[in-house]
């Protein structure tokens, strides 16, 4: 019987490498649905066999690799909407799991252009927490080469790039923005601007990230901006139309009529999402800037 399992393991691994060469160069999706992905699906099922989740929501491929998403619901009669996910690398060769993130309210946006002439990468954002003062990340998947596995960006223990939050300090007005940029090597990038403003009793503080890729390690990078850069990257997040951004959102800010060019016709999304009231707290956004 295990002879006969061993196999069936095997036949389906030269099914699933063939499979995932087919579409090499680019990721997509797996159709449940579909024959020719079922041996990508089974694949995938037996290597989660030994983890906690309720369903597998999707499969990604891209090379040798799977970006898979699980979902875990609490009770048989709990809320869908309460369900937590967790997204996993699952390698198609040898079953090794590595377990990416964890949250809720996953939400997957256009992908992006992060590594100029790589492939697209799938993006996401997601909160840490329900029916609490949650804070909502943005993550892009990449593909890693010398690891043959999907890696998460920009993570910070179970953090990613932090883009709005509720959790405002008391007395304080938060006002945040962000957008996904373009960069001038031809790939993305994506700038947070957090403005705390403490009612005169102290000068108004901004701070200024962004989320990127360093051009000569290849590694992820945040920087926090100062001088001139903040200033110009301050007006490039409120020109986020005339930027063609991919992903932008609090460009109505009144202070960025100071620093925008003249839009007409155009009304920025302004519609928290969901689980989520209030604005962004960078990292270290706590301290205090000279």
């Amino acid at each position: 019987m295990r002879g006969r399992w061993l196999r069936l393991l095997a036949v389906l691994g030269l099914a699933v490498c063939a499979a995932a060469s087919a579409q090499a160069d680019s990721f997509h999706w797996v159709d449940f649905h579909s024959p020719k992905d079922q041996s990508v699906v089974i694949w995938v099922t037996h290597a989660l066999a030994g983890e906690q989740w309720t369903a597998i929501r999707e499969i990604g491929v891209q090379y040798d690799a799977a970006l898979v998403v699980t979902t875990e619901r609490s009770a048989p009669d709990a809320s869908p909407d309460a369900d937590t996910f967790h997204i996993w690398s699952v390698s198609l060769t040898n079953h090794l799991l590595t377990s990416l993130l964890k949250g809720v309210n996953l939400r997957w946006v256009d992908s992006m252009q992060l590594s100029p002439g790589a492939a697209r990468e799938p993006a996401a954002m997601f909160e840490d927490c329900l029916q609490c003062a949650a804070t909502t990340y943005f993550t892009a998947f990449r593909y890693d080469v010398k690891q043959h596995a999907f890696t998460a960006r920009w993570m910070r223990g179970a953090q990613a790039a932090p883009v709005w939050t509720s959790a405002v300090p008391q007395g304080v007005a938060l006002t945040q923005l962000y957008a996904m940029l373009p960069a001038a090597d031809g790939g993305q990038f994506l700038a947070t601007w957090s403005r705390y403003d403490y009612g005169g009793k102290k000068p108004v503080q901004d701070y200024i990230y962004r989320y990127d890729r360093d051009p000569f390690t290849g590694l992820d990078r945040v920087l926090m901006l100062s001088g001139k850069d903040e200033d110009a990257m301050k007006q490039r997040i409120c020109d986020a139309r005339q930027e063609n951004a991919t992903l932008a959102r609090g460009q109505d800010a009144v202070f960025c009529q100071a620093y925008a060019h003249v839009r007409t016709g155009w009304k920025p999304v302004t519609t928290p999402p969901a689980n989520n009231q209030g604005q962004s707290v960078p990292p270290g956004a706590g301290h205090k800037r000279n």
